[in-house]
């Protein structure tokens, strides 16, 4: 179409909506070849919308809308009596995983009808993943699952959810084995005289994990403008739910890095506190160098929670340091036996006699 401007402009139905779009030309020829070009274009972006649009569509394609729409609405999946919260980028990259190893492992399903997919398929799909990974892995990938099948059921794709009927997997606690005081001593000193270039700063990450209860990234992404001495605490800005919190600095962890500024007075207020941002390999080494069980970056967390419940700090009061938000009952249900065993030892203390 022309406009009486002398500008010609492609106009476009999309949905029962009209949309012009300038081709940014008075020549006609030029326009029609530009014309061509935003077709094509528009072809290129016809995907999981147009599906839902024509009311059919396959399962990757119901997968592809349920990751956009996530995406675009930044908010967490509505479950059953829940509020929405706002969702990560780590969720969304955690969600986009399990859709991947869904896919993965039933490679057939991604170009299936979802009207040909049936309870019993699913069923079938859900004995041969939950036989290879954990039960966390298995619920939260079924979970997906349910989603990208609602996607579809509000589409009118389909009628009912056929992964609805399947049963979670009873996930376990973790039984958290610990080293000793004295054997996480010589634990860091290993990872420290491996003679590796980085062994040094690997043990630096180690001690100052088990000494903030800091999870991986939180440690990696600190910064020298975040540790205030005069106060005594660190400014944690890069969190797992994204709200940033203080950790208090207990002696071990103080020490540790005056330590560290001293050794690095030329670093700049926005440089980095720790040189390396991983070190499990260094502690894989280490644990079967000295025969202690091996443990990961997050068991350090285990670590320090631990140690400050034993020191007599309140569950609620560890809780906020670890950057929980749900009060203290994670951390009860994970740490509440140091607690009875903490005050049964502190109980013998109590006396009437003289």
């Amino acid at each position: 179409m022309r406009h009486r401007n002398g500008l010609y402009y492609a106009r476009f139905y999309s949905k029962g909506q009209e949309q012009w779009i300038p081709l940014k030309t008075e020549l006609f020829e030029v326009a029609k070849a530009r014309l061509r070009e935003q077709i094509g274009e528009i072809k290129e972006e016809k995907g999981p919308d147009d599906a839902l649009a024509r009311g059919r569509m396959t399962f990757g394609e119901a997968a592809a809308v349920f990751l956009e729409r996530l995406k675009a609405s930044g908010l967490g999946l509505q479950g059953r009596r829940t509020t929405r919260k706002r969702i990560t980028e780590s969720s969304i990259h955690y969600r986009e995983q399990t859709v991947r190893a869904l896919l993965k492992s039933w490679p057939e399903l991604e170009t299936t009808d979802v009207r040909k997919i049936s309870e019993t398929d699913c069923e079938k799909w859900s004995e041969r993943f939950a036989s290879r990974y954990s039960a966390t892995r298995f619920n939260n990938t079924l979970d997906s699952m349910r989603h990208v099948f609602a996607v579809a059921v509000k589409a009118g794709a389909r009628h009912g959810n056929p992964a609805e009927a399947i049963g979670r997997c009873e996930v376990r606690p973790k039984m958290i084995r610990l080293p000793e005081r004295t054997q996480f001593s010589e634990f860091v000193e290993a990872i420290e005289m491996a003679g590796a270039w980085c062994s040094r700063d690997c043990a630096n990450f180690v001690r100052l994990l088990a000494f903030t209860g800091c999870r991986k990234n939180e440690a990696a992404n600190l910064l020298w403008d975040d540790v205030d001495f005069e106060k005594g605490r660190i400014h944690l800005r890069v969190t797992k739910n994204g709200k940033p919190r203080y950790v208090p600095l207990i002696p071990d962890a103080r020490a540790l890095l005056e330590k560290l500024k001293k050794e690095r007075v030329d670093a700049s207020d926005e440089s980095p506190v720790l040189s390396v941002r991983e070190a499990q390999k260094a502690m894989d080494h280490a644990a079967a160098k000295i025969g202690m069980t091996r443990i990961t970056h997050h068991d350090l967390r285990h670590l320090f929670a631990t140690q400050c419940i034993e020191a007599g700090i309140d569950i609620p009061t560890v809780s906020r340091w670890l950057g929980h938000v749900d009060g203290g009952a994670l951390a009860m249900k994970v740490y509440g036996h140091l607690r009875d065993a903490h005050s049964t030892e502190q109980a013998q203390k109590v006396s009437f006699g003289r």
